[in-house]
């Protein structure tokens, strides 16, 4: 069975991380002294759950924790620094901190080590979240105790509401573009200027009509909805 450890300390294990070319190593007491910090652990870098959702959300939400008194975001996950590295390179997660959890001590003094050696992964940690202030454990959101591998409990959006019930997430934009379209260039100005992240997809004919029923790029949505091009944009934000 995994373990809630909400009210207990932090276990004391240190961390060997590849630094460039160098070794070093990174406390508890280094991590989360002092410090509001959460975590989200997980079973592997680079697994489907983990690159699609987990990792994503939080790098998106890390501004918004950090505005309510989040220091650190950190990511924990029973694998070696070069992986660790190298997956955080790959989803271009520069607002969390990868802590590769090599031999699993920190997952088993957590009481979250488990038996993945069905799937030919060994020893890894469960998934789980957790909110800790100055070192103390102040919340856990642990999946159930299901087959597979759940993640229903310890997202980032959940995490969130925990640590700042009122707070307000950056709305999810999309937008559809063509190399040398000077409206797209100044649709994403209009939200650059504003502060707000967006995904860049490349428009043909066929996605156009099928996503917007337009012609014309930018095609903008934002949660879901279809905002238009430039000028639409342009309208829509300043209302």
């Amino acid at each position: 069975m995994t373990a809630n450890r909400e009210g207990q300390r932090i276990p004391e294990v240190s961390f060997l991380i590849r630094d460039g070319h160098a070794w070093t190593r990174r406390s508890t007491a280094e991590l989360f002294a002092g410090k509001t910090v959460v975590v989200f652990a997980l079973p592997g870098a680079f697994t489907p759950t983990c690159s699609s959702a987990h990792v994503p959300r939080y790098n998106e939400l890390a501004p918004v924790f950090k505005r309510h008194g989040v220091d650190d975001i950190l990511c924990v996950s029973v694998n070696d620094s070069f992986v660790m590295n190298a997956w955080r390179e790959q989803q271009a997660a520069d607002n969390i901190t990868f802590i590769p959890d090599g031999n699993g001590e920190f997952s088993e003094a957590m009481g979250m080590l488990v038996d993945k050696r069905g799937l030919g992964f060994g020893p890894r940690s469960w998934r789980y979240s957790m909110l800790v202030r100055d070192g103390v454990i102040e919340k856990m959101f642990v999946e159930p105790e299901v087959e597979g591998d759940p993640f229903e409990v310890s997202d980032a959006d959940t995490m969130l509401r925990y640590v700042a019930p009122d707070a307000v997430t950056p709305p999810d934009i999309v937008m559809f573009t063509r190399a040398g379209c000077s409206h797209c260039a100044r649709a994403k100005a209009l939200l650059e200027e504003r502060g707000l992240a967006y995904d860049e997809l490349p428009a043909s004919p066929r996605r156009l009509r099928a996503v917007a029923g337009a012609r014309s790029t930018p095609q903008v949505f934002i949660n879901g909805a279809l905002i238009g091009g430039a000028d639409e944009l342009a309208t829509h934000l300043a209302s």
